[in-house]
């Protein structure tokens, strides 16, 4: 009788390449699948009955931030916690190889100000076992996770190497300098590197307003590294780019124009970060058909969407309205720290009043005291989080609408929902991709035919976005539960952030249920999958703690063959291996 690693017997089959879902059979040999559909002969050595579950390929995660956590983390929360089973890292620019010793706290100080992971956590939690990026690749090499992780060699980190101070600002790199950064891209790729990132949006600076190293790079820096990368066939080159928050919005459509001439030039494709924010309401549609128009030259521009808001968690675990009110820091110096006694203080009806009455103090420069400003000011796009996570609230479940609906002012509204859940209450700020307080702008983003799936920044912003939750939304908002607009089919939702995300990295061994493929698999309770409200967590080195979301509903996840997550939790198996270059 044959005997199989792992049998999954009877689940629906959804296999990432849109085609309709049915119902059969999986079996599993030496990592990879070798029967999909109909009924497998023989027994596995382990049996997972999947009647009445979904069977998906495992979600592959083109936009993480992971870069420093692979170093000291095996899980690698929150994507595991949503049926991930890979990750590309070095994305916007910012990574941490190569790097000197003596530019590690430089590249530390990127990060921390570009993605808000708190620097004391890397450094602490680094190994730093590296100083060129292949060293980087082998001291990956070395570690297991629950998932399998690929990387980009960063431009911040390539720039700071080559150029040192002169990294930061500016600076034009010596025609020796730019033949350096493209030497040392044609090495990163050599050894496994899946492409390159930059960064060039005035949103993204270091803690002390400095711009990421490559914010001002010209064409002749650009298309040095857009060179070597075709020498290597497709290697993608990702980019955040200059107007994508500009308060000038035409600055994006110009910026498009030198990633499409470089796009038809090298023949590499250009993955750009696209997100609809108030500035340019209504000018991502015509990025998108501007990328999908210049596939007739040749060039694949890629437009990296999200699929749901992109919003600022507000509340007293992250940031709020009241932050830089006196008496609000006089409650918090005297709670030390222990957030029950905050809330015991703050439920004080004098102290609660004379927050209200109460002016902000001058800015001291505090990370992220700047939200309180913008917090007093939005209440109209500013949901309460309930325990039944809603993607798409409607405008009378703002601050605003509740406020109004209560005869209470909006600062008393925000106040009292801040206090609820035992202060651990949150609420969304949606500052992108909700515009007029829906998804409509989002449905068309992900539907359009020349964008793909990405921008969750896994890993990254601990204590102001959970956007690592994206594949669950895809699943519960856009599958099953919208009821404001249009929503997906199930295939297209799974294609999405399966065959599509593989393909756009070269990742042609995962991606899709078929045989020969790796055995990376979903099995979920699609019935029951929902998202659990964010809650803050004290896991990162050096005592650092992080906002996170996780998801109820995943009963396995299998990578290469292995369950790696049992009922969502975790099980130890740990076959994630780093990925070096396209499949």
């Amino acid at each position: 009788m044959t005997i199989h690693d792992l049998v999954v017997r009877n689940g629906t089959i959804v296999d990432g390449s849109g085609r309709s879902r049915y119902v059969g059979d999986i079996a599993v040999a030496n990592g990879v699948l070798t029967q999909v559909g109909g009924t497998v002969a023989g027994l596995g050595d382990r049996e997972i009955d999947a009647t009445g579950l979904i069977v998906t390929p495992g979600f592959v995660d083109i936009h993480t931030h992971f870069d420093g956590q692979a170093t000291w983390d095996e899980v690698l929360e929150p994507s595991v916690s949503h049926g991930v089973t890979t990750i590309v890292a070095g994305n916007c620019g910012v990574g941490f190889a190569p790097v000197a010793p003596e530019r590690r706290a430089q590249l530390v100080h990127l990060m921390e100000g570009v993605e808000d992971i708190p620097g004391v956590a890397l450094t602490e939690g680094m190994s730093w076992d590296w100083t060129t990026y292949p060293e980087y690749l082998d001291a990956l090499d070395r570690r297991r996770w629950s998932m399998d992780i690929a990387t980009q060699i960063t431009h911040g980190a390539l720039r700071v190497w080559v150029m040192g101070d002169r990294a930061v600002g500016d600076h034009v790199p010596t025609e020796d300098e730019v033949a350096s950064m493209a030497s040392l891209v044609t090495e990163a790729l050599s050894v496994g590197a899946l492409g390159f990132s930059t960064s060039r949006t005035y949103a993204h600076q270091a803690p002390d307003g400095t711009y990421v190293p490559g914010t001002h790079a010209g064409p002749d820096e650009l298309w040095a590294i857009a060179a070597a990368l075709h020498d290597f066939g497709t290697p993608v080159f990702e980019v955040s780019p200059l107007g994508v928050v500009s308060s000038d919005p035409e600055m994006l459509i110009k910026e498009f124009d030198w990633m499409r001439r470089m796009s038809a030039e090298f023949s590499i494709p250009v993955l750009m970060i696209l997100n609809q924010i108030p500035s340019n309401i209504g000018l991502y549609r015509e990025l998108l058909d501007l990328a999908l128009d210049a596939r007739s030259d040749g060039a694949m521009v890629i437009p990296q969407v999200s699929a749901k808001s992109q919003g600022l968690l507000i509340g007293l675990t992250s940031s709020h309205a009241f932050l830089r009110r006196p008496t609000f820091r006089k409650m918090r110096d005297e709670a030390n720290g222990d957030l029950d006694a905050l809330v015991a203080l703050l439920q004080d009806p004098a102290i609660k009043a004379t927050i209200l009455s109460e002016e902000d103090l001058p800015p001291t420069g505090e990370l992220y005291e700047g939200i309180s400003t913008f917090a007093q000011n939005g209440a109209s796009i500013i949901f309460p989080m309930t325990d039944l996570i809603d993607q798409e609230p409607g405008p009378e479940d703002s601050i605003s609408g509740l406020a109004a609906a209560a005869g209470v002012s909006e600062m008393e509204m925000m106040y009292d929902r801040m206090l609820e859940r035992d202060g651990r209450a949150l609420m969304m700020a949606g500052i992108n991709n909700y515009a007029n307080a829906g998804l409509a702008g989002v449905y068309d983003m992900i539907t359009h035919p020349a964008s793909v799936l990405g921008v969750s920044d896994a890993g990254a912003h601990c204590n102001l976005l959970v956007d690592a939750c994206m594949p669950t939304v895809l699943l519960t908002h856009w599958v099953r539960d919208r009821t404001r607009g249009p929503r997906l089919s199930l295939e297209s939702a799974v294609r999405m952030q399966t065959f599509e995300t593989a393909s756009v990295y070269g990742l042609g061994d995962r991606g899709v249920l078929e045989v020969g493929k790796r055995a990376d698999i979903n099995v979920i309770d699609l019935e029951n999958l929902r998202l659990l409200h964010p809650e803050l967590v004290h896991d990162l080195p050096a005592g650092g703690h992080r906002l996170i979301q996780r998801a109820s509903g995943y009963r396995y996840t299998v990578v290469a063959g292995e369950v790696t997550r049992e009922n969502d939790a975790d099980t130890g198996a740990r076959p994630g291996r780093l990925v070096r270059g396209m499949r």
